[in-house]
């Protein structure tokens, strides 16, 4: 007998099913579908990763933008203090350079001082502190002072801030006193015992050599003893 064909119908039986070539198409956009989705992650990545970098650079140059703000701050707001090395025997060259001969006594009365302002002479027995003092200070302190080897800065109210910030920075860390006096008869005034030295410009040498001829020394009775550990006045900054 003749085998017969397997039977055909309607349902497709005995042949195989579905559409090879839209069978492929469905893979493809899958395969499609998953390359777009690994791209979709790759890209979200290395955003974040560029974003990452980005903070961490302005981070960076944030921080040393603060930093030079501070340091800004600090170099603007810290005195620059001038150089001396102490301890010299006097220097009567100086051009304009005025000498006494005072009184050496500790006194609890007020004192008529024969310089204005004084420049040695009997004092009170407590000290003023050295320092910068932005209102007149007591004589009688400010002269002990003097005696311990300080010099005492003084200058006319009057003074523009230019002028008493370039002046400030002639001036030693320590044993010095700055503040201002009234009915000076030129800008500013250098006192040490029994010496001193009137200008008006604050970027006269003669400050240098002054500083250099009597700071820590010069005539001082008492030269070495502190100039702190006794009294501030009002106005110490």
């Amino acid at each position: 007998m003749t085998p017969q064909n397997p039977p055909t119908g309607p349902s497709g039986a005995g042949r195989p099913s579905g559409n090879p070539q839209k069978q492929q198409t469905v893979k493809q956009q899958r395969a499609q579908q998953r390359e777009a989705k690994v791209e979709a992650f790759k890209k979200e990545r290395a955003r974040k990763a560029r974003n990452k970098k980005i903070g961490i650079v302005s981070a960076i140059v944030g921080g040393v933008a603060i930093i030079a703000l501070v340091v800004v701050a600090v170099s603007t707001t810290i005195p620059r203090f001038a150089t001396y090395a102490g301890g010299g025997k006097g220097d009567t060259s100086i051009e304009g350079l005025e000498t006494f001969t005072n009184t050496n006594n500790h006194t609890e009365d007020t004192v008529d001082y024969a310089q204005t302002p004084p420049a040695g002479g009997d004092h009170n027995a407590i000290w003023l502190n050295c320092g910068i003092y932005t209102e007149p200070v007591p004589n009688e302190n400010a002269v002990h002072v003097l005696e311990h080897g300080a010099i005492w800065v003084t200058y006319d109210p009057s003074m523009s801030d230019e002028d008493l910030a370039t002046l400030k920075s002639k001036l030693p860390a320590s044993y010095v006193l700055l503040s201002p006096f009234e009915g000076l008869d030129s800008n500013f005034v250098l006192s040490a015992w029994d010496a001193q030295l009137k200008l008006d410009d604050v970027n006269d040498p003669r400050i240098a050599d002054f500083f250099t001829g009597y700071w820590k020394g010069g005539t001082a009775p008492e030269i070495g003893a502190p100039c702190s550990g006794g009294i501030d006045a009002p106005g110490k900054v």
